[in-house]
C-alpha cells in the first residue's frame, strides 16, 4: 500500500511540474487559467492522498474548501477574463457597439416630456 501512495506523490508531484510550466509560459491567459485549475485539483489529490496515508479524517474539511475555492474562483475568472488577441478585442468592441445601452436619467426624462 505504501508504494502504490509514493508512486501516487511522485506522479502527482510530475503533473504539478509540468503544469507549473505551462502556467508560467502559457501563451494566453486561458491556458494560465486552465492551469491553475488543474494545480488546484492536483492540490486537492495530494491532500487526499495524504489523508488516506495519514489516515487522518480531519483533512475532508480542507479538501472540501479547496474544491470549491477552486470552483467559485475559475469560474468567477472566467466571467471576468479579458480578451488576449486583437481580433477578439476587436470582435468584443463591435458586440459591445451593437448592444444599445439605456438612456442616462436626463435623456429619458427629456423623452417622456417630449423633448428632443
Amino acid at each position: 500500500m505504501t508504494v502504490v501512495l509514493i508512486v501516487s506523490g511522485v506522479m502527482l508531484l510530475t503533473a504539478a511540474v509540468i503544469t507549473a510550466y505551462r502556467l508560467l509560459a502559457g501563451p494566453n491567459s486561458l491556458d494560465r487559467l486552465v492551469a491553475v485549475d488543474t494545480l488546484i485539483a492536483l492540490t486537492v489529490c495530494g491532500v487526499m492522498v495524504w489523508a488516506v496515508y495519514s489516515r487522518d479524517t480531519t483533512l475532508v474539511p480542507s479538501i472540501v474548501a479547496l474544491s470549491v475555492v477552486g470552483f467559485v474562483g475559475s469560474v468567477s475568472v472566467a466571467r471576468f477574463r479579458v480578451a488576449d488577441t486583437p481580433e477578439t478585442r476587436r470582435a468584443a468592441a463591435a458586440a459591445t457597439a451593437r448592444t444599445p445601452h439605456p438612456p442616462r436619467g436626463d435623456e429619458s426624462r427629456d423623452r417622456r416630456q417630449g423633448k428632443s
